[in-house]
């Protein structure tokens, strides 16, 4: 009866002793400091990516095609850190008590935030492409209508694209859960290999194939600027003052990508590999690598974007709420955005 009573205690829902799961069995001092850790991230990250979004949004001079994927990319990190990351450090340090109905609302949500990262990414290599690759067409190809068009289509395909992956809960909401306490979905053979080829093959490769064009093209723009006369120079200032803002944006964005790819890949193949064959702590960690890239971003904007950290000053000093805030940025050429 005592040993009964013991096991009772481990259980989320004793009363339902047979279907009932098992309280994680973490150490409570290892617990406690997870929490604290991971909270203080999702914490920033939230903080970090909303001073992206009040800048873009507020700041007229930043409203340009290759900010407003910054924009949503953005929006879809500040989601990761105030959906994804809050559900991970719940569920992976306690029973989930919140019903089936949550569980297959929060699924969905994570779903559509990682498809829309996603898609912002690509969104973005193949902005740079086109503004190294074809320069002279840029300016028509890429303008502000369509970019939004496109943002918009991205989020469109990512709420579209999540009800795939989420099909069975649609019917019967907790149906994959083998106890109770327990949050899972999980994806049949046909769902798992067209996400496999729309969600991590086509993206990748994608991505991998116009940055390495990208960085080709750039290479040989820099070393045609250096190897200019100064008659030329003069004439063409204007001109190279723009490659060098386009390549500037490049680099900048590049590592972004990079580190998007590094963050990205091990998570997806451990699915592939079988969640099964890892510890639950592996599978945790690689699926918050991922999220953590969310963090990373508005990070890199701070170390590259010199307008980021004017306009941040400007907002956590609180002189965006002065009338002529916009005004008083003006006299700022950092706001070329590059």
């Amino acid at each position: 009866m005592k040993m009964k009573t013991q096991d009772s205690a481990d259980l989320c829902y004793p009363h339902l002793y047979n279907n009932s799961c098992k309280k994680p069995s973490s150490p409570w001092t290892e617990f406690v400091l997870v929490w604290i850790i991971l909270s203080l991230i999702s914490l920033i990250t939230v903080a970090l990516n909303l001073l992206v979004i009040i800048s873009v949004s507020h700041f007229r001079q930043l409203h340009t095609p290759t900010n407003i994927l910054l924009l949503s990319l953005a929006v879809s990190d500040l989601l990761v850190g105030f959906i994804p990351m809050p559900g991970e450090i719940y569920r992976s340090t306690s029973c989930w008590f919140l019903g089936d109905n949550i569980c297959f609302i929060y699924n969905y949500l994570c779903f559509i935030i990682t498809t829309a990262s996603v898609g912002d990414v690509v969104l973005i290599s193949i902005d740079r492409y086109v503004a190294i690759c074809d320069p002279l067409h840029y300016q028509t190809r890429v303008t502000e209508r369509r970019v939004k068009i496109f943002v918009c289509l991205c989020w469109l395909w990512s709420v579209l694209y999540g009800i795939l992956f989420i099909k069975d809960d649609l019917i019967q909401a907790g149906k994959n859960n083998t106890c109770y306490g327990e949050c899972v979905t999980t994806v049949d053979l046909i769902s798992g290999t067209i996400g496999l080829v729309l969600y991590f093959i086509a993206p990748v490769i994608t991505i991998i194939v116009l940055y390495m064009r990208v960085f080709v093209v750039a290479v040989s723009q820099a070393r045609a600027m250096r190897s200019q006369v100064t008659a030329v120079k003069l004439r063409v200032s204007v001109t190279t003052a723009a490659n060098k803002s386009e390549l500037k944006a490049a680099r900048t964005l590049g590592v972004l990508v990079v580190l998007f790819l590094i963050t990205f890949c091990p998570s997806y193949c451990v699915y592939l590999a079988g969640v099964e064959s890892f510890s639950a702590f592996s599978v945790f960690a690689v699926d918050f690598l991922f999220y953590f890239n969310s963090c990373l971003n508005p990070i890199i904007y701070a170390l590259f974007y010199p307008w980021f950290r004017k306009t941040a000053k400007i907002i956590v000093t609180l002189q965006i709420l002065k009338p002529d805030s916009i005004k008083n940025v003006l006299y700022f050429s950092v706001f070329k955005a590059s």
